[in-house]
């Protein structure tokens, strides 16, 4: 049932889905679902069914399950963490007369759903006729509180649409805890494990309209309380009943709806989750928030939404002429990427978001190579949260990097509180970049921030503690090169390998970063003990940095030795056996020339400064005819460098690729959650791909260049204060500020510019005259400009 791919409408501001399409509703749930970053709920009907994934989560709150090994290994994680499907307060079910609302039965005559990205709202209405020949409208608004943290809230109504007299009907609100989950997508291999009955009652009271459950977790211990309210607007008479019990709390209305009437019911929810405060406490936290929530009352909630999102998108928007689908797909990925971590506030931001539990809800390095440079420009304060906590966790990483014998601190490849959970170490504990990752995330925000108070505080020690990791995970050889070793790229098809260059190059600015850090904050340098010998061994080793080069090629090796690699049979290999992972052997890939995603080119885009045009063209040409895109992650960054280097057709088409994955389910497993790396990759490529947009050593630069169906690109952006306007045609392109009193310099295709807010308009140069290159076969992404001879 998640397999299918979604038919939407294509708009420019919102996503609309009409009629039921069974083999789509998983995909729907994740698209439909709402979050603000604590708080997420997929997009599964109030009735409860039809349901794929019920899901409700809670950043950070998860179950522990062991990690079993058949061969067991020193630093091996024991235990893994899987977020829970909290108490679901999504389900209204409602009566027709005796006959529930079932979209699968009865007849439903008109049906439709709605995600508005700029009210930040799921509508829905249904038009459906019961067995017995009665007909209703319902109509349902959801949101997930951007400006409210804790709160979420359902307005539902039902009206009588026949002539048949008085109907009477019965409303069922709930709060259901241990829903049962199921996970179908056995094929995924990273998909969820199940989970069954993971909370324990603790707590459960409720009066009136009002009920509270809480309920702790069996093995980590974490404690979640959800708590519902009322309001009602009854046309007749009715009767209302509470029921409250330890995994169910029930309120029922029952009501007479003479023709033509509508009955009004709005749901207030608040969530909330502790590893410390009591159930007492917790109870009266969320009965707090609903208190507050109801005295706003549903318009004022709405109101709130609204003004949150209509500045976020006056500082953020991405304007797309001449491909609407990707207009729409863009605006879709920017807004669940603002969801996945508006209000995370300490917290991780997953790989799915909290849009679905596959990834078991893990982050990763996505988190800080993908998702946050897009709300660095966009909603830097979400920046600030999720750097915090990586610096909440250094503890764990700093014990980390001892158990495995190294200084500084090794972060988690995969986690949710901050311990390793990955049970397979060569692509897991030995993708040591995720570190480097984070230090390019912490010097991005500082400088586009100018966060002196982070920097001082927080930036620094990250960047102190993770160039101390690579100062001893490297090592100088004979011939004075820094040489890092037995390390895992971004590339999982070539693992444990020697100087993986985009390690080593991100490594490389890490150190530099450490050493500029330190030089700005004495007084945390000396609270970090750094002394002169090791700032001085930090600025040797980024010097030293092996980067291996193949001269006879003319091209940079992924890793040593890499291009010496036999080829893989790609003409032998069909269409049926990708992923390679899940048909061939590891033994069989790691040896070979192939890659999963990007790896060298993920180095020619956040490394760019480190090569020459001439390279990245040589480069880029090489790895094209060898990556098969295995990964979700991989066509976001490919389109980014085939704009650089001259390939516009190219790269608009892997830009739908990337912004595309979930709205047309490419990779066929958007129905449990997300790929909101993929969705944030949409506007990498708007900005960083056809905007040219580059910000090495802290330098804004812009190089734009549009690809044939593309007639116009405009994008706002923040930036140490300022919200900077860029408007791109095929032949000019236009900078303005749009606020902020001092003028921006900024690097227009190498010419230094100072844009203030009466703009400047400068030509584009021509583009580069590169040979075409070319894909292994079955790997070539879809044309999105197609001429109709074809």
């Amino acid at each position: 049932m998640t397999a299918g791919r979604a038919h939407f409408v294509v708009e420019p501001w919102s996503v609309t889905a009409i009629g039921l399409d069974l083999a789509s509703l998983g995909v729907n749930e994740s698209v439909f679902a709402l979050a603000n970053g604590h708080i997420g709920m997929r997009g599964t009907f109030e009735e409860g069914e039809p349901v794929v994934v019920p899901g409700t989560y809670l950043n950070g709150f998860f179950e522990e399950r062991p990690l079993p090994y058949a061969e067991a290994g020193y630093g091996f994680p024991e235990q893994g963490q899987t977020v829970v499907n909290v108490t679901d307060g999504k389900i209204i079910r409602l009566l027709v007369g005796d006959s529930p609302l079932d979209l699968q039965y009865g007849d439903l005559i008109d049906h439709r759903r709605t995600l508005d990205l700029r009210d930040g709202v799921l509508r829905r209405t249904t038009e459906w006729r019961s067995p017995s020949g009665r007909q209703v409208r319902v109509t349902s608004t959801r949101l997930v509180s951007l400006t409210r943290r804790s709160i979420a809230a359902i307005e539902y109504s039902v009206e009588c649409t026949d002539d048949l007299g008085d109907l009477y009907i019965a409303l069922q609100s709930d709060l259901l805890a241990n829903e049962a989950v199921s996970t179908t997508e056995t094929d995924d291999p990273r998909a969820a494990s199940a989970m069954d009955r993971p909370l324990a009652s603790e707590l459960h009271e409720g009066s009136a309209r009002h009920a509270v459950l809480v309920h702790q977790t069996r093995r980590s211990r974490l404690r979640v309380a959800a708590g519902m309210d009322h309001e009602v607007e009854i046309p007749d008479s009715a009767s209302e009943e509470l029921e409250v019990s330890p995994d169910l709390a029930r309120y029922q209305l029952a009501a007479r709806l003479p023709a033509g009437s509508k009955l009004r019911l709005v749901k207030y929810l608040a969530y909330g989750w502790s590893s410390r405060r009591s159930s007492a406490a917790m109870r009266d936290q969320v009965e707090g928030a609903l208190a507050t929530a109801k005295l706003a009352g549903w318009e004022r909630l709405l109101r709130e939404q609204r003004e949150l999102l209509d500045t976020h998108w006056d500082e953020a928007d991405v304007e797309i002429e001449g491909d609407d689908e990707l207009q729409q797909a863009v605006r879709v990925g920017m807004f669940h990427v603002l969801q996945a971590g508006l209000r995370a506030e300490r917290q991780p931001i997953p790989a799915k978001g909290l849009t679905g539990d596959g990834y078991d809800g893990h982050t990763f390095w996505d988190t800080e190579t993908y998702v946050l440079p897009v709300l660095t420009y966009t909603a830097p304060q979400a920046v600030r949260d999720a750097l915090l906590w990586r610096h909440s966790i250094l503890d764990q990483a700093r014990e980390r990097a001892r158990v495995l014998g190294f200084d500084g601190a090794a972060f988690p490849w995969r986690t949710i509180r901050g311990e390793e959970t990955s049970g397979y170490w060569p692509a897991g504990t030995a993708a040591f970049h995720i570190n480097a990752d984070i230090a390019d995330a912490v010097a991005r925000y500082t400088v586009a921030t100018r966060d002196a108070v982070f920097d001082r505080d927080y930036g620094t020690e990250l960047l102190v503690e993770t160039a101390r990791l690579w100062s001893s995970l490297g090592h100088f050889d004979g011939e004075q090169n820094f040489r890092i070793d037995g390390v895992t790229g971004p590339d999982e098809y070539t693992a444990v390998v020697d100087n993986n260059v985009y390690t080593n190059l991100m490594a490389q600015r890490n150190l530099r970063e450490a050493v500029a850090a330190v030089g700005r904050n004495p007084d945390t340098a000396v609270r970090l003990q750094v002394g002169d010998d090791e700032v001085e061994r930090w600025s040797r080793a980024a010097e030293a940095m092996r980067v291996p080069f193949n001269v006879a090629l003319g091209v940079h090796e992924q890793s040593e030795g890499f291009t010496h690699h036999e080829e893989w049979d790609f003409a032998g290999t069909r269409a049926d056996q990708y992923p390679l992972l899940l048909n061939f052997p590891y033994f069989d890939i790691y040896r070979k020339q192939v890659l999963k995603q990007a790896d060298l080119v993920m180095a020619l885009h956040l490394r760019g400064d480190a090569f020459t045009l001439e390279e990245k063209i040589a480069d880029f040409a090489y790895y094209e005819a060898r990556t098969v895109r295995d990964s979700s992650l991989s066509a976001a960054v490919q389109a980014v460098v085939a704009a650089e280097t001259g390939h516009l057709q190219l790269a608009h088409d892997y830009w739908g690729e990337a912004a595309l994955t979930d709205l047309q389910n490419l990779h066929g497993n958007s129905g449990h959650g997300l790929h909101i790396a993929s969705l944030a990759g949409g506007w990498m490529v708007a900005v960083g791909g056809f905007g040219g947009m580059r910000d090495h050593g802290g330098r804004l630069a812009f190089a734009p260049r549009l690809p044939p169906r593309i007639t116009r690109l405009r994008f706002r952006m923040v930036f140490q204060g300022r919200c900077l306007s860029v408007t791109v045609t095929p032949d000019r392109a236009t900078y303005r500020l749009v606020y902020g009193d001092e003028p921006l310099e900024i690097h227009h295709h190498g010419q230094r510019v100072l844009v203030a807010q009466d703009g400047v308009d400068l030509p584009i140069p021509p583009p580069l005259d590169v040979a075409p290159v070319n894909q292994p076969p079955n790997a070539a992404p879809r044309r999105r400009n197609r001429p109709t001879s074809d």
